[in-house]
């Protein structure tokens, strides 16, 4: 294989696939990128972790030998990025090394053999269908932070995705749940969703996606999926994931219908209050107590260790006075995604899940669960 392209093309690409790749390998093969040189004057660059696959095609300047090999996916990602800006990278691999050569650079890199790099069988992928871009990054980017990390509960470490009919309104639904807190987010069903599997796309998956999209502007994201795999093709470049193998739970029980007492408030007012007072609270807890009275909000946090901190935030207010305990980032981690200049939390008592919403016509939603302060 014998190819050249340029520096700020290479980049790009291998910005992309090398995330893909683990930093701890013990399959020596799972460390590299396959490069696939075509007689069309294309490179194709792939990295795989055995559950997600990134494949990334590029125009080369010049490609002399067609052919394919597979070399360190870091290493040439870090040669690639202190290269001088405009050069022309030269790729040549013979007899197990590679040569890469750029203006007075050449450096010498081990390979392996392409035919030991893993793919991912897709398979059948009978469900399709397409989201602009923009409607993709803002379903992950309201619903990600809710993500559970706890690997016992597996089938909470992903986003579901499903479809649903609510009020003869046919929908796709995105939901994230940690067990403290819940987001979701509704969208009208795309054509070609109907009678699509539930599915749970993996945290991993959701992340290396987030990061393509923000190239995409506002294309469409086309969308193939079956019970066990989902593949996103976003222009050269194509991610396929296997599925979380779970059930996950029925989350519309937790989401409160009978919260009777409203706060309606401005949350950047909200998010900077609980932020300056939570400054003291213990990294453990990180409690904060809400006490509410007519239009008038107190924010407090005792801490035994840094002492005790209170602040006083207005809001529309109207119910019976009570006082509740939040968790402060998980209450900041949701306010930070409130884009309009009011947000309602629907309240019930100090021990009741509270929902949280710009509006009711608003797509997303929260629920947070209470602690005890």
């Amino acid at each position: 294989m014998k190819a050249t392209i340029e520096r700020a093309t290479l980049l790009k690409s291998l910005s992309h696939v090398q995330s893909v790749v683990e930093r701890r390998n013990t399959i020596p093969i799972l460390s590299n990128v396959l490069i696939e040189a075509g007689e069309d004057g294309s490179l194709r660059f792939m990295a795989t972790d055995l559950d997600l696959q990134i494949v990334e095609t590029m125009s080369a300047s010049a490609v002399e030998t067609a052919g394919s090999i597979t070399v360190s996916a870091h290493t040439l990602f870090e040669i690639a990025r202190k290269l001088p800006e405009g050069s022309e990278v030269l790729l040549d691999a013979a007899d197990g090394k590679m040569l890469v050569k750029a203006g007075r650079s050449r450096f010498s890199l081990p390979t392996l053999p392409r035919d030991d790099f893993p793919m991912i069988a897709e398979g059948d992928l009978p469900t399709s269908f397409e989201l602009p871009a923009a409607e993709l990054v803002n379903l992950i980017e309201k619903t990600r932070f809710a993500i559970s990390t706890e690997e016992t509960r597996y089938y909470l470490n992903g986003i579901f995705l499903h479809v649903a009919d609510d009020d003869d309104r046919a929908v796709l639904k995105a939901a994230a749940t940690d067990g403290h807190r819940l987001a979701r987010v509704t969208l009208d069903r795309p054509d070609g969703a109907d009678g699509m599997p539930d599915v749970i796309v993996p945290r991993k998956c959701v992340a290396e996606l987030h990061k393509l999209l923000g190239e995409r502007g506002d294309k469409n994201v086309l969308i193939d999926l079956s019970a066990s795999k989902i593949r996103f093709t976003m222009g050269s470049a194509i991610l396929t994931s296997k599925l979380i193998d779970g059930t996950f739970p029925d989350y519309s029980r937790v989401i409160p219908t009978g919260n009777d007492k409203l706060l309606k408030i401005d949350p950047k007012a909200l998010q900077a209050s609980v932020d300056r007072v939570a400054t003291i609270a213990s990294e453990k807890t990180r409690a904060v107590k809400m006490a509410l009275d007519t239009d008038k909000i107190t924010l407090s946090v005792t801490s035994p260790e840094n002492g005790t901190a209170a602040e006083e935030v207005s809001g529309d207010y109207k119910s019976d006075g009570f006082e509740i305990g939040f968790n402060a980032r998980y209450l900041l981690d949701i306010l930070a995604e409130v884009a309009s200049d009011s947000v309602e939390l629907h309240l019930a008592d100090a021990s009741a899940p509270t929902l949280i919403r710009e509006n009711e016509k608003s797509e997303a939603l929260y629920v947070l669960m209470p602690m005890r302060v």
